[in-house]
C-alpha cells in the first residue's frame, strides 16, 4: 500500500502523464485529418500523389500509438497499489 505522502507526489506525475496522453491524441487526430485530406486530393491519373507524406504521417501516428502505450503503462504503475 502506498503512503499518503507517496500518493501526493504521484498526483502531479499522473496529471502530467494524462496531459501528455491527451496532447498526443490531439496530434493523432490532426494527423488523421491531414491523411484523409491528402487521400481525397490525390489524383493518380494526373500525377497528383502524396504517398510519401501519407506514409510519413502514418508512421508518426504509429509512433504516437506506441508513446501512448508506454505512458499508459507508466500511469498504471504509478496508480497501482501493492
Amino acid at each position: 500500500m502506498t503512503s499518503p505522502s507517496a500518493s501526493e507526489s504521484e498526483s502531479p506525475q499522473t496529471e502530467a502523464i494524462e496531459r501528455d496522453i491527451d496532447r498526443i491524441r490531439t496530434e493523432q487526430a490532426a494527423i488523421q485529418t491531414r491523411v484523409r485530406d491528402l487521400l481525397q486530393r490525390e489524383d493518380p491519373a494526373n500525377g497528383v500523389v502524396f504517398h510519401d507524406e501519407i506514409f510519413r504521417l502514418q508512421q508518426d501516428k504509429l509512433r504516437m500509438d506506441t508513446e501512448i502505450q508506454f505512458l499508459q503503462v507508466k500511469l498504471r504503475r504509478l496508480t497501482s497499489t501493492w
